[in-house]
């Protein structure tokens, strides 16, 4: 193509920020998300420092996003890309305005097939090639044999117990197990059972019914606010609580001490512990946070 072409080394980086995290994550109990954990730390912190290192005035990617300046609000804005199924805006909610006005996004004004499309027009190789959904370290996709290897203490047994705290079963390690789970338990009950929890401290695992994974509100921390500089009061949002879940209609509640506290119009099913949750003015991201816990647990 003719561009200059260089390769950087971020192993170190990455191991550190990233994989060590999501392993620390588990053994908490919760489920983190490491591709936010990576384009906060890795794409858009140290690779961004590369920049006047190659001489490079802008970080393009290709994120399936959108960056626009209000000058009204005299804030650069982070939008959803233009293919609503490959949007990946919940990924990008931890980028500053600084960040957001050093970096370019091509790919967010076109749908994937038109990409493909214009990739097979200029003969590039790539056209047709498979998509990943796995997390590019575990490219088996066996996370629990990855996590095994680099966490064996998050594999201890420990008791699986329902809601009155009666012991219904054994489990065999606590980062087998994410919120919403119903498969691997091993227990025979007269209804299916659901993870409901996660007990770090007790290493035990919380089970209950599917009704009872529905959470109204949820408390969130390590909020990052694009859109506006700061939040005094609350605000009417669609929150997504996960990357594949639907956005449901909630108010944005301020708590302070970069805290929020979500409360959704109907309840949502399996809040969990380490998911980033993201909020949205129509196709707008106005920030996102870190799920620290479902509230109204009975």
């Amino acid at each position: 193509l003719g561009i200059p072409h260089y390769v950087v080394d971020f192993r170190k980086n990455f191991e550190k920020k990233v994989i060590s995290d999501f392993c620390e994550e588990y053994t908490q109990g919760r489920t983190p998300n490491p591709c936010i954990r990576c384009n906060q730390f890795i794409k858009f912190d140290v690779l961004m420092k590369c920049l006047k290192k190659f001489d490079a005035d802008y970080l393009a990617t290709g994120h399936h996003a959108r960056i626009t300046y209000d000058s009204k609000r005299t804030r650069y804005l982070l939008r959803k890309g233009r293919d609503a199924d490959k949007d990946q805006s919940y990924f990008l909610y931890v980028l500053s305005q600084e960040q957001l006005s050093r970096i370019l996004m091509p790919v967010g004004e076109f749908t994937k097939q038109e990409v493909r499309r214009k990739a097979k027009k200029w003969g590039l190789g790539v056209a047709e090639r498979a998509e990943s959904q796995e997390i590019c370290f575990i490219p088996d996709n066996d996370y629990v044999g990855f996590l095994r290897s680099r966490i064996p203490g998050a594999f201890q047994p420990g008791p699986i117990i329902g809601l009155e705290n009666r012991v219904l079963g054994q489990h065999k390690g606590i980062a087998c197990f994410t919120i919403g789970q119903r498969r691997g338990m091993g227990i025979a009950a007269s209804h299916p059972l659901y993870v409901l929890e996660i007990l770090s401290e007790r290493n035990a695992v919380v089970v209950g019914t599917n009704d009872q994974l529905y959470k109204k509100r949820l408390l969130a921390s390590r909020i990052n606010l694009i859109s506006v500089d700061r939040l005094k009061v609350p605000l009417a949002v669609k929150a997504k609580i996960r990357y594949k879940h639907r956005e449901a209609k909630a108010r944005l509640i301020p708590l302070g001490s970069n805290q929020a506290l979500v409360e959704f119009s109907i309840p949502q099913r399996a809040v969990t512990p380490g998911q980033s949750v993201v909020f949205y003015e129509r196709d707008v991201v106005v920030g996102g946070g870190i799920i620290d816990k479902a509230l109204d647990f009975p």
